[in-house]
């Protein structure tokens, strides 16, 4: 079937969630002359927001950081749920009048690069029918995993259990787990989010873990920030909050680097806390590794403490033989009795929805790309690609890479360059990992990510304050060729 080709923009943005939203304002409002499309897969605003829908869905950072730099969260709740901040997303799409720009249904397939057009040809589908598009620079804010599917393993017996076997990512809106067992295997955020709030219809909830995730009680309100927001303008107050809870994260990640004895001492013994002296934290909610080795689990004003407490959930930790009929039988020799299994076990980590690049004919192997100022990619012209902290709120560095892309097109426009080129020589710098997490969806995913060098530009910081200096502030000449002069330019200056 032919390709549809649609409209050239300036600017592409694929993506319609937290990211690219974001994004085409920072466009909108700092590079008014340039033109722009966001290309979202789905056909909804939102995202991971719109996207998951399981029990309990919200966010495991605080929204005055995870919210926008520029639209202060303005609800008490600072712990939010997935439905508020789909609809904060909506919203900001809509006071800024950015809805019009989005095409929904265009999943992007491949972006191909042409140094003598300084231009990107997008190949994408909408409703099985190809499509391209052109646009000069390309901004990827599709997120870090794959929409399509969770990371599912493969469980022996699995055919034969006798009731459901749901995965988060995929909910189905009709399931009634009232009054039935439900196990929930996996540790992590989504599983410490969804088993105390089944637990409060559910006959009981049990949460299988292989091995202990830290886990950290928060208050789902702020009462210093519900306080500014009483006393001083939104915009003030909001402010405000976000840089005490940024200080506060650094402080408390730096800490965990240099003494993690120390803080995994308290930690735990914040468990103990909630839970009791009798209750087994040793065994449940004692880690193997270090804290920040891993991403830390939050827990909304202790809801799944209580729930342990109350008698609604508990914890096995145990490894799985397989499923049975009428539930798991452990390696313990043990079965957990369940009517719902839910299979919590992650995500499957996925950068720039799965589409693959090429540059002037030449396949681009993004294994084998140093990132650059965590948002671009050695030897690939024009494209940035959103990618959030991972110890701290994911907004706060879309949106500082989302200024930078700014800053960097008006750079460009100002000096009459149609591309700019992260550029890296053969043996400049040694590679380490993109990502020193140990967790298991990274794991996994490592050899199919770009690497990250032992030095600036190439290296990541993970440290809000030191990007804000250096994409805000820095030199934007820093290992950047700018060139490919604009020919309308050139012939005016003739």
């Amino acid at each position: 079937m032919p390709e549809q080709t649609h409209a050239h923009f300036d600017v592409v943005i694929v993506g319609a969630g937290l990211s690219g939203i974001g994004a085409a304002y920072y466009l909108k409002t700092r590079c008014p002359d340039r033109s722009f499309a966001i290309l979202e897969s789905r056909d909804a605003i939102g995202g991971t927001w719109d996207l998951f829908r399981y029990p309990g869905i919200r966010s495991d950072s605080d929204m005055h950081t995870l919210g926008y730099a520029f639209k202060p969260w303005t609800a008490a709740k600072a712990i939010a749920d997935g439905p508020s901040i789909r609809e904060y997303v909506r919203e900001t799409a809509c006071e800024n009048d950015l809805e019009r720009h989005i095409q929904f249904g265009i999943r992007v397939l491949r972006a191909e690069w042409s140094s003598e057009d300084a231009a990107w040809t997008l190949h994408a589908t909408k409703d099985g029918v190809p499509v391209t598009f052109t646009c000069n620079f390309l901004s990827l804010c599709s997120g870090y995993y794959n929409y399509a599917q969770g990371y599912s393993p493969e469980f022996a017996g699995a055919a034969d259990f006798a009731g459901a076997i749901v995965h988060p990512q995929h909910w189905p809106e009709a399931l009634d787990y009232s009054g039935k067992r439900v196990v929930v295997i996996g540790s992590g955020a989504t599983a410490v989010t969804l088993v105390p709030e089944m637990a409060k219809a559910a006959a009981h909830v049990t949460m299988l873990q292989r091995s202990p995730t830290y886990v950290v009680s928060r208050p789902a309100q702020d009462p210093i920030a519900n306080w500014l927001r009483a006393k001083l303008p939104a915009k003030t107050a909001y402010r405000l909050t976000r840089w005490k809870n940024v200080g506060f994260g650094m402080f408390f990640y730096r800490l965990a680097r240099r003494k993690p004895a120390r803080v995994k001492d308290r930690i735990i013994g914040m468990v103990r806390e909630h839970l009791g002296p009798d209750y087994d934290v040793a065994t449940h909610f004692t880690p193997r590794y270090n804290p920040w080795d891993q991403r830390l689990c939050l827990v909304p004003d202790a809801d799944l403490f209580d729930a342990i407490r109350a008698g609604g959930a508990s914890v096995v930790t145990d490894t799985i033989d397989r499923f049975v009929p009428e539930g798991i039988r452990l390696a313990s020799g043990e079965t957990l009795p369940a009517d719902i299994i839910v299979t919590a076990t992650g995500l499957d980590m996925q950068l720039a929805g799965g589409m693959t690049f090429a540059v002037d004919g030449v396949a681009i192997d993004l294994a084998q790309t140093l990132q650059y100022k965590g948002m671009m990619l050695s030897n690939v012209p024009n494209l940035a690609l959103t990618f959030g902290y991972t110890n701290a709120s994911w907004t706060l560095k879309a949106d500082l890479t989302a200024q930078y892309v700014c800053r960097l097109l008006n750079v460009m426009k100002k000096r009459g360059l149609r591309q700019a080129t992260p550029r890296l020589r053969p043996g400049e710098v040694e590679a380490e990992p993109f990502l020193s997490f140990s967790s298991g969806y990274v794991q996994r995913a490592l050899a199919h990510l770009p690497k990250q060098g032992v030095r600036k530009p190439w290296r990541l910081n993970q440290n809000y304050a030191l990007d804000v200096m250096a994409l805000r502030l820095g030199s934007i000449d820093d290992s950047m060729e700018f060139s490919n002069p604009d020919p309308e330019r050139r012939r005016k200056a003739a």
